[in-house]
């Protein structure tokens, strides 16, 4: 659908009411629209909406742009929803990464390449979110009585996590590293009630209100980090 030249991305679901989004990197505009709803409807809401989604568009425009991590001195490295200054320094001995109040500091060999050091940070990413959620998800299982077959960590590029219901299996995304601890909480609950619920449906959001009763803020933060 294009409403005054812009492209919207248009999804009928099972909802009462309409929603308009203007995502970044590009400013593209999504809508959600109960299944029943006229495209005359759901254009006039578009139209209303045009001068606010184009304030938008343009807001998501000028913001600066991220650059790929190069790993040297004076990146930024995020970590549990902190930013931390990157220190490189140089040593034949072993990689390591830690964090020192506001630093982190990479140690490489000097001669290891961009790709080489980008490799040994995502480990790093897997090793410390490996350890969160083996501290955490023994809660939410207690708390909830759901237990998954099994758990892994994924980088996905859509998706803070998923679940197969037959298999019981659970994916966390590695992402989830660089987001607030509260966000891989909510990701972890999510998926453990897919293992009873596969859809978003009423169910589902009762049992995400009963165990969670913030989750939509969380969800709003989540969603903000990426």
């Amino acid at each position: 659908m294009i409403v005054n030249g812009i492209p919207i991305n248009l999804k009928r679901k099972k909802i009462k009411h309409m929603h308009l989004y203007v995502k970044p990197p590009d400013g593209r505009v999504e809508v959600s629209a109960p299944l029943n709803m006229s495209d005359d409807i759901i254009e006039k809401f578009i139209r209303s909406k045009e001068a606010w989604i184009r304030r938008h568009q343009q807001r998501i425009e000028n913001l600066p742009r991220p650059k790929k991590n190069c790993f040297i001195d004076g990146e930024e490295l995020i970590i549990w929803g902190s930013t931390y200054e990157l220190v490189v320094q140089f040593s034949n001995k072993g990689n390591n990464l830690s964090l020192e109040g506001n630093k982190a500091i990479l140690t490489v060999r000097e001669a290891s390449t961009v790709e080489q050091r980008r490799r040994y940070v995502k480990e790093w990413y897997r090793t410390v979110l490996k350890k969160e959620i083996n501290r955490v998800l023994p809660y939410w299982i207690n708390f909830t009585g759901l237990c998954p077959s099994s758990w892994q960590i994924k980088d996905m590029k859509t998706r803070w996590g998923t679940c197969n219901t037959k298999t019981r299996k659970i994916w966390l995304n590695l992402q989830l590293a660089k987001c607030p601890p509260i966000c891989l909480e909510y990701v972890i609950l999510h998926e453990l009630i897919h293992l009873v619920e596969g859809s978003h449906n009423k169910k589902f959001t009762n049992l995400m209100d009963h165990f969670m009763p913030n989750w939509r803020e969380v969800k709003h933060l989540l969603n903000g980090t990426h």
